[in-house]
């Protein structure tokens, strides 16, 4: 009788979420994938929870489909967070410093940005409330009165 052990003990990620899992270590300096992981999943989830509409769908069609069934999965809050309250919230359930859980959704959303390209990223900015652009690696831009 042949040995398992050389089976991989979980199916792997596709192709295109693993890249993703390598930009958003690389980019955000984690000393493993598991933590940069743990980013993804936090924050892709935290974004499911704000994200609605067109945009919503598009960008999950843009993502990884393992990203996006983090995205998806989640039902979006009535109330939508600021950006600095979406930091809070995470950083909440997690128990994490604000300044760890600002530093994973910034890397996060970096890959993000990459997957959804410049037009969406914009699109996704104007139906979230203010705050997400920094967290986008844009500037904030505000409406003169």
């Amino acid at each position: 009788m042949k040995s398992d052990r050389s089976a991989p003990l979980q199916r792997p990620y596709g192709r295109a979420y693993e890249q993703m899992l390598e930009k958003v270590r690389y980019d955000g300096a984690y000393p493993t994938r598991e933590k940069a992981e743990e980013a993804v999943r936090l924050v892709l989830a935290g974004l499911g929870r704000q994200l609605t509409g067109d945009e919503r769908v598009e960008l999950a069609a843009r993502l990884p489909f393992e990203a996006a069934r983090i995205l998806t999965a989640q039902v979006p809050d009535l109330e939508p967070l600021t950006g600095w309250s979406f930091v809070k919230d995470l950083a909440a359930r997690t128990g994490a410093s604000l300044a760890t859980t600002r530093w994973d959704t910034g890397s996060v959303f970096s890959a993000v940005a990459a997957h959804a390209g410049p037009e969406l990223v914009t699109r996704i900015l104007n139906r979230l409330p203010s705050g997400y652009a920094l967290l986008f690696g844009r500037a904030e831009l505000t409406q003169a009165a």
